[in-house]
């Protein structure tokens, strides 16, 4: 080793020392947290619902209790669904939406739809059997008021101290943003659908 090298080596040591100790800093001033957070996955990029189920991974690897409700996907087939239906007793699974709203094209079937799953999710919300509960797009039905924001609001208010809620799919209501504790904007910068390919097993679903 040069002497060059050696001393590269030893200021960069210094440095990650000085970086260490502030961010330890940091740490020691934050407190546990003594109730669940709503988080919201929202935006026009891809890897809402994605970005959900691998924190359903995690919390399921620290042994909590993980309940999802699919607002919109109905019988569409997806990887994660099959995966939690050939291994029962993972996750407690819902899909209770009627498919895309331009497949369905009936609002007030839509609308039903959206009511039934809202009553599944007030249960599982307020049941304290549960660390965390998704809420898989529930934001579009939001988006097309066939749910009040106001009483989505309240009977997120209203869960169980120690639940945790995740709720995906684009254009949250700020209304609910606002009440997150943590929101996550996914970005549209690339995506193989706009270079002419269609969804692909696996990947996309």
């Amino acid at each position: 080793m040069t002497n060059e090298t050696q001393s590269n080596n030893e200021a960069h040591t210094a440095r990650m020392k000085d970086v260490q100790t502030a961010q330890r800093k940091k740490i020691s001033e934050k407190k546990e947290a003594d109730r669940g957070f709503i988080l919201v996955n929202t935006g026009d990029g891809k890897g809402k619902s994605t970005s959900a189920l691998g924190t359903v991974i995690r919390a399921l690897g620290w042994g909590h209790k993980v309940a999802v409700v699919q607002y919109v996907k109905g019988n569409w087939k997806t990887g994660e669904r099959m995966f939690f239906e050939n291994n029962p007793g993972l996750v407690t699974w819902h899909t209770m939406g009627k498919g895309f709203t331009w497949d369905t094209q009936d609002k007030s079937q839509d609308i039903e739809a959206a009511r039934s799953a809202w009553a599944v999710s007030l249960e599982l919300m307020a049941s304290g059997d549960y660390d965390l509960v998704v809420l898989d797009e529930l934001n579009i039905v939001l988006r097309y008021d066939y749910l009040d924001i106001a009483e989505v609001l309240d009977g997120l208010a209203a869960r169980d101290k120690r639940t945790s809620v995740l709720i995906t799919g684009r254009d949250a209501k700020q209304e609910l943003m606002d009440q997150a504790d943590l929101v996550t904007q996914m970005e549209a910068t690339k995506h193989p659908f706009e270079a002419g390919f269609k969804a692909r097993r696996g990947i996309d679903f």
